[in-house]
């Protein structure tokens, strides 16, 4: 599964949305995000249906990068029926992400 860029209306549908989803805030330019990438869609195959994926490009949407207070590149912010529940900054190992997933998906 390829990471899916939405753009600011598709962004808050998919947050809006009952449920997990997984944000990447980032820019084409980023070689951490970069990284991230293949990260983010094992574990969008991982999860399949139960957690939605997407990325934000911030030169795309500066307001919805604003409004979340994206500050560094990547930045993961992880909302449970539309309320952000954990940011994670920088680029982070596999299970950094998996074990916030996880603790949401519980909560």
């Amino acid at each position: 599964m390829t990471l899916q860029t939405v753009n600011e209306e598709q962004y808050r549908t998919n947050i809006n949305s009952p449920g997990v989803s997984v944000v990447e805030f980032g820019a084409v330019w980023c070689p951490p995000c970069k990284h991230l990438q293949p990260i983010l869609e094992n574990l969008a195959d991982e999860y399949g249906a139960s957690v939605s994926f997407a990325k934000i490009d911030v030169d795309e949407c500066p307001e919805i990068a604003e409004e979340q207070a994206i500050m560094s590149m990547p930045t993961v912010i992880v909302y449970r029926d539309g309320q952000p529940v954990d940011k994670l900054v920088g680029l982070r190992p596999k299970a950094a992400y998996k074990t916030v997933i996880d603790r949401t998906l519980q909560g």
